[in-house]
This record gives C-alpha cells, structure tokens and sequence, in this order.
C-alpha cells in the first residue's frame, strides 16, 4: 500500500472518524494516486468514505437547491433507461458549474448514481417495494392547471430565457412548449411571462412573480407529499415485526 496515502487519510479522517469522498479526491490529486486505490487503500485499513459529494450518502443527502437546466441538458444521454448516471460522467459534469449544481439536479430529476469512483457502490440496491406520487392540479372541470411539465417548462425557461433553447434542452417540440405555456396562462387566467420578439439582447422569454410564486408552491407542495407518502409508506408497509 501507499504510505504517504495512508498518512493523508488518517490526517485528513473527518470528527467521525471517517474520510470525506471530497477529502478522498483531493488525496488522489495531491499524490498522483488513482482516486479508485485510493478508496481501496481507505477501505483495507478500515476508513469509511462519507459524504458523497453527489449527494447519495452524507450530510449532501438532505441538502436543499435548484436544479440547474445546462447540467441536466449535459446529463440526459449519460442516463441510463433505470435513470442512473455513472459517477464518473457526473463528476465531470460538475466541471465550470460546481459539484452543488450537479447535486440538486440530480435530486431534483430523481437520477441515481452508479459505479461510485471510490468503490463504494456499484449498483445500490432498492427495496423490494417502494411509493410512487405524482402530483398534479386541476379546475373544476377536470382540467389540468399545473403539474410537473408545466413546472419545469417554466424552471428551464427561468434559466435560459427563451422559449426555444428551454425547448431545446427538455428535447421538447418547440409547439408543445409554447402551448403548456398558453394553457397555463388560460387556464389560470393570469398572465405568467413576457415574450420580446426579435433578436436584439432585449430577446427572449421573461417569467413575471407570479409564474415564480406557482413553480415554488407546486416544488414545495410536491415535496410535501413525496415526504408524507414516504413516511407514511414505511408505517405501512415496511413496519417490522414486534
């Protein structure tokens, strides 16, 4: 084994006596050690990695941010069809925009990683069972008002600025965005955007409040019911025998 890789795990080991996946990196680059030995050195002189800086263990897991449209527009051919991403792609997403970014996308569009780079995992297993939500808004007349596409066609346009290039990165037909567009300000008898044809830098889509203050309720209502469900699933379902 490596000694000066041994020496900077245990200097570096966190209050719990664990090496950090971010420390582990760090060691990798200082000492010119492949980052895979270096979790393979950790793991021999019995160190555990904590807090994955993709968020799939550790305090990131709880983290709160927004996802970012560019990374996710980065990460959609990565994904595999059980949504997973490998580690190693995501991290390198991560390059010009930031580990956090790569982290809350991740979240937000419910994309797994496997084949952690420190060998923590290669495929995490899921439960046998788990609770699926999906929430979504209607009228009186069973019409959709707001859900999740709505939502994120509005996210993408917040970050872009343009109907086309959000249309673009959620590979959605120019058409079909303008139009959940155009049911939602109907729908909801309010105007949501601005639009300002031409190509000036003055261009693009621009969203008002209130398209901010529904896209933030429907995140915090949907997370809600995700967390309720979830707690609710476990008593249920996933009780263990007294």
């Amino acid at each position: 084994m490596n000694d000066e890789v041994i020496k900077l795990i245990k200097e570096l080991l966190n209050s719990e006596g664990k090496l950090d996946c971010g420390t582990a990196f760090k060691i990798s680059a200082k000492t010119g050690v492949d980052i895979a030995e270096v979790g393979k050195i950790a793991q021999e002189i019995g160190v555990r990695i904590d807090t994955c800086e993709l968020g799939q263990f550790g305090k990131f897991k709880s983290e709160v941010a927004n996802g970012d449209a560019k990374v996710f527009s980065a990460l959609k051919p990565l994904i595999d069809e059980k949504k997973r991403v490998f580690c190693k792609d995501a991290r390198e997403a991560a390059k010009g925009v930031g580990l956090k970014s790569v982290r809350a996308t991740l979240k937000e569009h419910k994309i797994d990683v496997k084949y952690c780079e420190l060998g923590c995992f290669k495929e995490k297993k899921g439960k046998k069972m788990v609770i699926k939500t999906k929430t979504w808004i209607e009228n009186g007349s069973g019409e959709l008002l707001f859900g999740k596409g709505k939502t994120e066609v509005l996210d993408v346009i917040s970050q872009t600025g343009s109907i086309k290039a959000a249309s673009e990165v959620l590979e959605m037909n120019y058409k079909k965005c303008w139009t959940h567009l155009k049911i939602l300000q109907t729908n909801l008898n309010e105007e949501l955007f601005e639009t300002t044809q031409g190509g000036g830098k003055n261009a693009g889509t621009v969203l008002k409040p209130r398209a901010y203050e529904l896209m933030n309720a429907y995140k915090q209502l949907e997370k809600d019911i995700e967390e309720f469900a979830n707690k609710r699933f476990k008593e249920l379902f996933l009780k263990k025998d007294k």
